[in-house]
């Protein structure tokens, strides 16, 4: 028998690398969000912030806001509300942006301190492991975005019901896309500094060509072009799903432009992270 034969031979009857098993999977995303909880609570001034934010948009800022826009009738509600009842589902918006872009920053830190290179070498797809991440980071989002709620109401700026409850989806689906858009960023921005300066820069023309703080027909009362520019932000249709979803509706058609960005941004970020690797291997 040659050499080819037999080299042939042993290729066939070698073991085929067996895949992690499902527990092996569950382990990992649980231990991650462990990972990411405790990194949290661990970081308080993070914690007050999360919650110091939207609070005083909502009692500061929306008392200047409401003289000027006053009081309208918007889908979903069927009369006149104040403005702090219109900015609120923004404000849970925004904590879901904050926090997106936060966790990718300490990614970002990860993969400076040699963190992240140690957790992508687990036995497991590096897609399933920044999947996970993604997934400790929106959990976190969420829960943020419920305390603010309550707090809100304790204040008399909410009022609790289903829709609190039917929110949840809604939350988590516009959570896992604004996290993706930070897992793209961080998959490119590779130095903390330079990604301070880029979270900023996206996180607020994101947030103020929105419908977060004013409804789309106020911003084409000033220009065609902004109202166009806020209509194509993704962070506009995760507001207003979010905003008929505190209100116990549903707005399919903004969920789906939710789901689609999240599934790109998500996309970029995967093939960021891969560019890298293949990066790192040739040299």
């Amino acid at each position: 028998m040659t050499d080819t034969a037999l080299s042939t031979a042993s290729a066939a009857h070698a073991p085929c690398p067996r895949r992690p098993a499902p527990r092996v999977w569950a382990l990992a995303m649980g231990w991650i969000v462990r990972r990411e909880a405790l990194r949290f609570l661990g970081q308080r001034a993070r914690l007050v912030s999360a919650l110091v934010r939207p609070l005083v948009w909502l009692l500061v800022f929306a008392a200047g806001f409401r003289a000027a826009l006053g009081l309208s009738i918007t889908p979903p509600y069927q009369t006149y509300i104040t403005y702090e009842t219109y900015i609120l589902p923004g404000l849970c918006a925004m904590i879901l942006l904050f926090n997106g872009m936060q966790s990718s920053l300490g990614l970002v830190l990860d993969r400076e301190t040699g963190t992240m290179r140690l957790l992508l070498t687990a036995p497991l797809p590096r897609w399933w492991l920044l999947t996970s991440k993604l997934v400790a980071s929106t959990l976190i989002s969420v829960l943020q975005v419920y305390a603010f709620l309550g707090i809100a109401a304790a204040l008399g700026h909410a009022d609790p019901g289903w829709g609190w409850l039917l929110a949840l989806p809604t939350l988590f689906l516009s959570g896992l896309m604004l996290g993706a858009l930070g897992l793209a960023l961080s998959s490119t921005v590779r130095q903390l500094e330079n990604f301070a300066g880029v979270m900023n820069f996206v996180i607020f023309p994101m947030f103020f060509l929105s419908s977060a703080l004013y409804p789309l027909w106020k911003m084409a009362e000033a220009s065609a072009l902004l109202r166009d520019i806020c209509a194509a932000n993704p962070f506009t249709h995760a507001v207003e799903a979010i905003r008929f979803a505190l209100h116990g509706q549903a707005n399919w058609p903004a969920m789906g432009w939710v789901a689609l960005a999240g599934a790109v941004f998500l996309g970029l970020a995967l093939a960021g992270f891969e560019a890298g690797r293949g990066r790192r291997r040739a040299r």
